[in-house]
């Protein structure tokens, strides 16, 4: 007789099969949604968690749709109406070209790789952004985990620190925890550490109360937490529990209170990153992952140029260009860049033909990302988009196989099943494959 779920008591008393008969399930003491819980978990597929290569990540998201014309992937033979405003200048990879207003990622070229042949067919903003938090299409039945939330899950915190944390704030509405508990959800800072009087929100004692009052509050509110479980078992109490534990080690431990403070940092460093929301928010990313945090969320600007994409180019692209390339040479210079995966992505390119304002509209078609440590090759440059940035040329990548390869990175499976509402057993990305041709060979 084969086991449902090994060490299940129930396996002794029925088959599989014999379990399909309502009534023995009421015989057993079970009701009929009980019976399907215990069922999905025995199909659920599970794999164990690995150390990964990548033992953090800062996703640094674009919203708006950057064009994929006046960043990574420039077309400086094509007709000025598809060219747009810019030129292009050389990187350190022959033969390739970025936008003239990259010119220190340019340099720094040969640390990345570059991906032009994305696309995801979504041209709307929301649902653009869903596939690039979730990996998944939106879908009207079932609420994704985004990347954060599900490392959060399956690596939890290490040395006291979130694990997954957004800066500023949670940026949109899927980079939350989805159909997992809310305990997985970010941690929001609630200042930009651009300002100069930043504080992170919540993160020191209030006025007043020293370790002792701390201590005795904490006692007080686990013993009210545990009358309340009693009396009622549900995710809300579940994750206000857990946000509490990880509220109170936050609090009291001085490495981890010290990873959010910027002030510590000489201010050549804050020079070089850029005294701006750009460069202070990526600086704060670097302490946070150096600290122990698995994945920061940050974003920058608005990129949805459907006018004046010249001017607004212009205003917004060198300081983000300025602010990554300091992260990758800080990441090296610290010996963190193999370890620490900086990801800048966007949710979808723009149109290859400059419109009557001067802007491009929304194209989902191709765009470029860009990658840079955590096990992905250097000074490689993936598929192309054609002569007029239209559409994928060669060498097409999903936005499952992107997510799955970067999954696989920290050492999640990305097929492994999670359980959402139900007893559903979800796979973490449905479809996706580990994509090695963007990988640097292991030694």
């Amino acid at each position: 007789m084969k086991p449902i779920c090994p060490g299940n008591p129930l396996d002794r008393y029925a088959s599989r099969r014999e379990f399909l008969h309502v009534g023995l399930v009421g015989g057993l003491g079970l009701t009929l949604p009980q019976f399907l819980r215990q069922q999905a978990k025995a199909d659920q597929k599970f794999y164990e968690t690995r150390e990964g290569v990548a033992k953090g990540i800062i996703h640094i998201f674009l919203p708006g749709g950057l064009a994929h014309q006046e960043s990574f992937d420039p077309k400086p033979f094509a007709p000025a109406e598809y060219r747009g405003p810019f030129g292009a200048i050389d990187t350190k990879i022959p033969g390739v070209q970025f936008g003239e207003k990259l010119a220190e990622l340019a340099g720094l070229a040969d640390k990345m790789t570059i991906i032009r042949s994305m696309s995801h067919g979504e041209a709307a903003h929301e649902r653009g952004t869903h596939n690039m938090f979730t990996g998944y299409r939106p879908s009207p039945a079932l609420e994704y985990p985004s990347y954060g939330s599900v490392i959060s899950h399956e690596l939890g915190p290490k040395n006291n620190l979130p694990p997954y944390v957004c800066v500023p704030n949670v940026p949109n509405e899927f980079a939350g925890s989805g159909y997992l508990s809310s305990a997985f959800g970010p941690f929001a800072l609630g200042s930009d550490p651009a300002n100069g009087n930043f504080q992170v929100r919540d993160l020191n004692l209030p006025g007043g109360c020293d370790e002792f009052r701390f201590n005795r509050r904490r006692s007080l509110l686990e013993t009210v937490d545990a009358h309340f479980r009693g009396l009622e078992k549900s995710d809300a109490i579940d994750a206000m529990d857990s946000f509490y534990q990880h509220a109170y080690k936050l609090i009291s431990s001085e490495t981890a209170r010290e990873a959010f403070n910027l002030k510590a940092e000489p201010d050549a460093i804050k020079d070089e990153y850029g005294r701006n929301d750009a460069g202070q928010r990526m600086l704060l990313a670097r302490r946070l992952v150096e600290a122990g945090t698995r994945f920061v969320s940050l974003t920058v600007g608005g990129w949805d140029h459907h006018d004046n994409i010249k001017g607004n180019i212009e205003g917004q692209l060198p300081k983000v260009d300025k602010a990554i390339a300091a992260l990758i040479r800080d990441l090296e210079r610290r010996g963190m860049l193999d370890s620490t995966l900086v990801m800048v992505t966007t949710e979808f390119g723009r149109t290859p033909k400059i419109n009557t304002t001067g802007g491009r509209d929304h194209w989902p078609n191709v765009f470029s990302v860009m990658m840079a440590g955590g096990g992905f090759k250097q000074g490689y440059v993936h598929g192309s988009s054609d002569a007029l940035g239209g559409g994928v040329d060669t060498d097409g990548i999903t936005v499952e196989d992107l997510s799955t390869t970067i999954y696989n990175q920290i050492g999640i499976t990305a097929d492994k099943e999670l359980m959402a509402p139900g007893g559903r057993p979800i796979e973490i990305v449905d479809g996706g494959h580990v994509l090695d041709v963007l990988l640097a060979k292991k030694a």
